[in-house]
């Protein structure tokens, strides 16, 4: 059970450490998005 424990606590850390990574990225991902939604509503 110990050992569930800390490598759930791992996990975590990781995950924490990964946060702005996965913000920058999620950040790209929306901006482009954006950009072709706008893109599209011109061109029509």
């Amino acid at each position: 059970m110990q050992m569930v424990m800390d490598g759930t606590a791992g996990l975590g850390l990781l995950i924490k450490l990964n946060t702005d990574r996965i913000l920058y990225l999620v950040t790209i991902l929306v901006s482009l998005g954006i950009g072709s939604w706008i893109g599209s509503l011109i061109t029509q």
